[in-house]
C-alpha cells in the first residue's frame, strides 16, 4: 500500500507537480491550499483537496488527525518585493504557518516532513560559486530570514520530537504550469510575452546568472527525499540538498533560449537594474546526487521547450 501524504501548497506551480509525482508513485495524496495564488485546474486527478490557510486550527487538525505518514510543505508568501514590504506576514506566513503544521504532525505521529527551502535567499551574495550546502547563511530578504528560520525549526523539530526533516534548496524552478505574472517566474514572464508578440525586459546589462532547473526534476527530487535514508543531524547542512543544475545561465542567454524554443527573436528591451537582486547564482548538486541519488536530468533547452508548448495552450 502506498503511504499518506499531504502537500500544502500542492495547487501551486511546484507543489502541483509535486503531488502528481507522488499520485504516479501510488501514494495517497491529500492537498491543502488557500488557492490565493493556486488554481484549482493545477490539482492533479486522483489528490483529494481541502481549502485552507496553512496558519488555522483546521489546517493544524487535518494533519493531526490525517494519518499522514508524510508532510511536503510547499504552500508559502513567495514574494520577496512583499517580504521587503511587510516583514511581519511574510513572517506569519512562512514561518508561523509552518510551526502551525508542525505542531500538528508532532500530534498525528506524522515520520517525515519535506520542505521546499531556497537555494538562492538562504546563502546570500557572498561566499564561492557553486555554492555548496555549508556555505555561510546571510540572506538579505525577510523571505531568505523565514526561509532559513524554518529549516532551524525543522532541526529543532528532529532533536526534540524525532521527526525526520529534510530541507530541499531550490534553485530558480520552471516549467509546464508556472505563472507569468510574478515576480520569480522569468521563464515563463519572457514566453508569455514572446508568444504574445510583445517586448521582452531585462533589468542592467543582463549578465546576472542564475541556475534554472525543471520542474519535473524537482518533483523527482521530493519522491526520494520522502523515502531516502538520513544522516545524523550534526548541523543544519547535513539533511539540506541544493536541488539545481550546477549551470550557470545568464538572463541574455535565457532570452535567446526561450526566443528560440518559441521559433521567434525576442525584442528585448533594457531598464536600469533593480536593488538587491543577486547578481550570480548557481548551485553544486553532489551532495543530492550522492546522498539522494539525485541528478537533474532535463536539459534546460528541452525544458523551455515544453514550457513554451504549455504557455501556448494556455
Amino acid at each position: 500500500m502506498g503511504r499518506k501524504v499531504l502537500v500544502t501548497g500542492g495547487a501551486g506551480f511546484v507543489g502541483s507537480h509535486v503531488a502528481h509525482a507522488y499520485l504516479t508513485a501510488g501514494d495517497e495524496v491529500t492537498i491543502l491550499d488557500d488557492l490565493s495564488t493556486g488554481r484549482m485546474e493545477n490539482v492533479p486527478s486522483g489528490a483529494r483537496f481541502v481549502r485552507g490557510d496553512v496558519r488555522s486550527p483546521a489546517a493544524r487538525q487535518l494533519v493531526a488527525g490525517g494519518g499522514f505518514d508524510i508532510l511536503n510543505h510547499h504552500a508559502a508568501q513567495m514574494d520577496v518585493r512583499r517580504s521587503v514590504a511587510d516583514p511581519v506576514h511574510d513572517a506569519d506566513v512562512n514561518v508561523v504557518g509552518l510551526l502551525n503544521l508542525l505542531e500538528g504532525a508532532r500530534a498525528g505521529g506524522v515520520s517525515r516532513a519535506v520542505f521546499a527551502s531556497s537555494g538562492g535567499v538562504v546563502y546570500g551574495e557572498q561566499g564561492r560559486l557553486p555554492r555548496v550546502e555549508t556555505e555561510a547563511k546571510l540572506p538579505v530578504s525577510p523571505y531568505g530570514t523565514a526561509k532559513l528560520a524554518s529549516e532551524y525549526y525543522l532541526a529543532t523539530y528532529a532533536q526534540l520530537y524525532g521527526l525526520e526533516t529534510v530541507a530541499l534548496r531550490y534553485a530558480n524552478v520552471y516549467g509546464p504550469r508556472q505563472p507569468a505574472d510574478g515576480e520569480a517566474g522569468v521563464v515563463a514572464i519572457f514566453g508569455g510575452r514572446l508568444l504574445a508578440n510583445q517586448p521582452i525586459t531585462i533589468f542592467g546589462d543582463g549578465e546576472q546568472t542564475r541556475d534554472f532547473v525543471y520542474v519535473g526534476d524537482v518533483a523527482e527530487a521530493n519522491l526520494l527525499a520522502s523515502a531516502c535514508a538520513l544522516p545524523p543531524l550534526d548541523t543544519l547542512d547535513m539533511r539540506a540538498f541544493n536541488i539545481g543544475t550546477g549551470i550557470e545561465t545568464s538572463v541574455n542567454q535565457l532570452a535567446q533560449l526561450i526566443g528560440a524554443a518559441a521559433g521567434r527573436a525576442p525584442e528585448i528591451r533594457r531598464e536600469p537594474a533593480r536593488a538587491g537582486e543577486l547578481r550570480r547564482n548557481v548551485l553544486a548538486v553532489e551532495k543530492a546526487a550522492r546522498e539522494l541519488r539525485w541528478r537533474p536530468r532535463t536539459a534546460l533547452s528541452d525544458g523551455l521547450r515544453a514550457t513554451v508548448r504549455a504557455l501556448g495552450k494556455n
